[in-house]
């Protein structure tokens, strides 16, 4: 039934939602533009996640790599960052903070270091 309910409510929300495009500042527009991304309707770039994408490397690397990253985190880290960020800080477990924090730092390195070398390169 869970599913059964997802299913349908992602279903009437992409159709009956209205628009699925994302405000972005005209600051974060320009640098991305930099970076080679100019589509900003939708949810996410179309540069990278769109089918077509997908064999580039560009979108290889963004997807594909950036998946098996993700998971290996969540693997190594003993949980995934809202399982750690919601229940094991509702908790008060050190081990979650920790994580917390590693995830958090992860994201910004990789924003701010990792992904304009990605994209820059790709």
């Amino acid at each position: 039934m869970f599913l059964a309910g997802v299913l349908i409510g992602g279903f009437l929300v992409f159709q009956f939602g209205g628009t699925h495009d994302v405000a972005i500042s005209a600051e974060t527009q320009a640098a991305l533009a930099k970076l080679g991304i100019h589509d900003f309707s939708g949810v996410a770039p179309h540069e990278i996640f769109a089918w077509h994408a997908l064999l580039t490397l560009r979108g290889f690397v963004s997807v594909v790599v950036g998946g098996f990253l993700v998971g290996f985190g969540t693997a190594y880290a003993g949980g995934c960052p809202s399982g750690h960020a919601i229940s094991g800080l509702a908790n008060f477990e050190l081990p979650s903070l920790f994580a917390v924090f590693g995830f958090f730092a992860g994201g910004l390195a990789a924003t701010y270091f990792i992904l304009p070398h990605v994209l820059r390169r790709l």
